[in-house]
């Protein structure tokens, strides 16, 4: 583990308090898990993962449809005017 130090508001500092005496756990403890839960919440992926991500599904999935890349919007436009017509 990393030592570290932080600065937070007199608010944020007894609310950890409050908090590591209800659980019976240090303070170093809850921000530990508040980071953990925060890090597993927020997606953090760096730019090529997101680029490598989007051009692995090139060609991963057939549509039967020839024009698919000019068209697509008319698709989708076909298909939520369908979904909304059996909503109701």
């Amino acid at each position: 583990m990393k030592r570290t130090q932080i600065q937070i508001t007199d608010k944020q500092y007894s609310y950890l308090k409050k908090i590591s005496s209800e659980k019976n756990i240090s303070l170093a403890e809850v921000v530990r898990e508040a980071i953990s839960s925060y890090s597993s919440s927020v997606a953090i992926i760096d730019y090529d993962s997101k680029i490598k991500d989007a051009l692995s599904l090139i060609g991963k999935y057939k549509s039967g449809k020839k024009d698919i890349s000019i068209k697509h919007d008319d698709y989708i436009e076909k298909e939520l005017e369908e979904e909304n017509k059996s909503d109701k």
